[in-house]
């Protein structure tokens, strides 16, 4: 990049003139305009859909049966439903896509295989690949591999990724999906200027794949090996049971725009922010050929002014956000002052002025100035300095073997966990006990710790789960007294005589947790499952009262599977009720909320899968 100048005083020092999303803007994935969704009443929105694929109105998995999903009568869930007389096949889309934004809900049945293909040619697959701790690329949220047979036997397979960490659910729950794809470019005689990238993926919230290149298609695809600049959505059909929900997409069709005709006048500071600056002293002026703050040669204290031209291919509200570092901006837009480094204007289509203030105000932190554009069909581009990623080195803790570490622990809308207890495993499976509660926060599956917070610099005392985390809802204690089944339960230690007592290690290094409540010793034990399922917990509570309640879940809803198999919270996770002493639980509506409850007989055992 280069600020041409009659005397020289800016020099080529910035990087990259035009960053699409595909080096990183993406992450933020801003774009006007309305995602659409895929309708789900019927199969019309699919070409020959063939006799596997239906539409229902419920679906759930039995973990002993391979390839097996039940249904119920409705609309609004895609079904997959292959079997040996009826072997599937693949199911395409009526429409044709290029840049896209793909979100989704899919559930796979116990052993199932399935797999979306963007354009038809580039495949994520989607296997029940629960338990699995160390994945491939024909793992869940894999992106499947190349083939070439004339490799060899043995190294047919190249170019195919793992996701970054396994964070697969159990079958029959719902998985979340989240895919930014950005097409192959092509020039006006049709050659390949660009390859496809899978600009972002995320699997339950956790991100495994970022900006992956793909040098062509993966196995399996449509038009034998070739690619072109759009193609329909297809889904796997004919490998296992699955189902779909939720169905939406964002196409990015608009060309992205141009900002040309860049002067910039550079100006002495130091710039107060009401400066005049015609009463300024002038640096210097010129023709530039990209926004940028860097010079070595100017002065610590600096301001920078840009008129040019944005050229917008399609009229509609666009966003504008100045991305600066060292110092401060201002941006004006078709003539109108935006609030500081962030506008929002109806533009028309066609030629649009722009104007840009940069103000270089401390010697600390590395100058850089950018314009992110958003807009109708557009996704993020960056014009100016590459953005300036946070140096700071994540401190990661990981699980190799049994592993504990106490800290605080922040809960999204829940007040802040200050005694908790962080639980990992080599199974990848892990938790956190809440000691002033008696309860299991959360579990997650996936890596275990990020704790830059408590350790980097002065640090706040927080760690924070890095993989897919189940939370169990609003703070609450695992036992409680009620003198009528719909007595509310309790929201604090008020007479309840809770007095936490810590916990023990077994030979294997797993914490047993101890407290007392209501007069009674209660022995808290949980374990993570060997196969890596989920966790096991064992309540064994020295004589209990008569009207002493276990709360083993909340949620919008909790739904009986089978006998001692319920589904909660919408199918997030399963509760299987091991050993009750006899003891019934029973499902009741609390604050337009359920929550499962059982009497206390001494000793409880039950698992949570997810």
């Amino acid at each position: 990049m280069v600020l041409r100048s009659t005397n020289s005083l800016l020099s080529r020092s910035g990087i990259g003139f035009l960053i699409m999303c595909s080096a990183g803007l993406a992450l933020n994935q801003k774009a006007v305009g309305q995602s659409s969704q895929i309708s789900l009443q019927d199969l019309s929105a699919f070409k020959d859909p063939g006799s596997s694929w239906q539409i229902a109105g419920d679906v759930n998995a039995n973990l002993e049966k391979q390839n097996v999903l039940r249904t119920g009568k409705g609309t609004g869930i895609l079904v997959n439903l292959p079997g040996k007389r009826n072997h599937g096949q693949d199911l395409f889309s009526g429409f044709e896509h290029g840049d896209i934004d793909l979100e989704l809900d899919y559930m796979m049945a116990a052993g199932a295989n399935s797999g979306i293909y963007l354009q038809g040619r580039y495949e994520l697959q989607l296997l029940d690949s629960w338990g699995v701790k160390t994945p491939r690329p024909g793992d869940n949220g894999g992106i499947y591999e190349r083939w070439d047979d004339s490799r060899g036997k043995g190294n047919e397979g190249f170019e195919g990724y793992a996701p970054r960490q396994n964070v697969s659910k159990a079958p029959g729950l719902w998985q979340h999906l989240k895919v930014a794809f950005q097409a192959p470019r092509f020039d006006a005689s049709g050659k390949k200027t660009a390859n496809a990238r899978i600009l972002r993926v995320e699997l339950n919230g956790v991100m495994i794949h970022e900006n992956i290149e793909l040098n062509g298609p993966t196995r399996g695809a449509i038009g034998g090996g070739d690619e072109k600049a759009a193609g329909p959505l297809r889904i796997q059909g004919d490998h296992g049971a699955v189902a779909f929900r939720n169905i939406s997409i964002r196409q990015y069709n608009t060309p992205l725009p141009e900002l040309t005709g860049l002067q910039y006048i550079a100006y002495a500071g130091p710039v107060a922010r009401d400066a005049d600056f015609s009463k300024l002293k002038e640096l210097a002026k010129g023709n530039a050929d990209a926004l940028t703050a860097n010079s070595p040669v100017l002065a610590n204290e600096y301001a920078l002014v840009y008129k040019g031209t944005l050229h917008v291919k399609e009229a509609g509200e666009y966003n504008f956000s100045l991305n600066t570092s060292g110092g401060g901006g201002m941006i004006r837009v078709n003539n109108k002052d935006g609030r500081g480094n962030r506008a929002k204007e109806n533009l028309p289509a066609g030629n649009v002025p722009v104007e840009i203030w940069y103000a270089r105000s401390n010697q600390w932190d590395s100058p850089s100035l950018g314009l992110s554009v958003s807009g109708p069909g557009l996704r993020e581009v960056y014009f100016g300095d590459a953005i300036t990623p946070d140096q700071t080195d994540p401190i990661l803790l990981d699980a190799p073997s049994n592993t504990i570490l106490r800290s605080f622990m922040d809960v999204p809308d829940q007040p802040k966990v200050v005694h908790a207890v962080s639980v990992g495993s080599p199974e990848k499976v892990h938790y956190t006990y809440d000691m002033d509660r008696g309860m299991i926060v959360q579990v997650w599956r996936g890596d275990f710790l990020e704790t830059t917070p408590m350790w980097h610099e002065r640090g706040n005392g927080t760690s924070r789960p890095q993989g897919a985390v189940q939370r169990f809802g609003i703070p609450y204690f695992t036992l409680g007294r009620l003198a009528g089944q719909q007595d509310a339960w309790i929201a604090d230690t008020t007479g309840s005589g809770y007095r936490p007592k810590g916990y023990v290690l077994d030979e294997e290094d797993r914490p047993t947790f101890r407290y007392q409540i209501f007069g009674s010793a209660v022995t808290d034990q949980i374990r993570v499952s060997a196969d890596g399922h989920g966790i096991q917990r064992e309540l064994t509570v020295a004589s209990p009262a008569a009207d002493l309640y276990a709360k083993l879940a909340e949620g919008a809803q909790i739904e009986v599977l089978d006998k001692d198999m319920y589904v909660v919270d919408g199918r997030s996770y399963y509760l299987q009720l091991q050993d009750a002493g006899g003891a019934k639980p029973f499902v009741r509506d609390a604050n337009g909320r359920k929550e499962l409850i059982i009497p206390v007989r001494g000793r409880l055992s039950y698992s949570i899968l997810f």
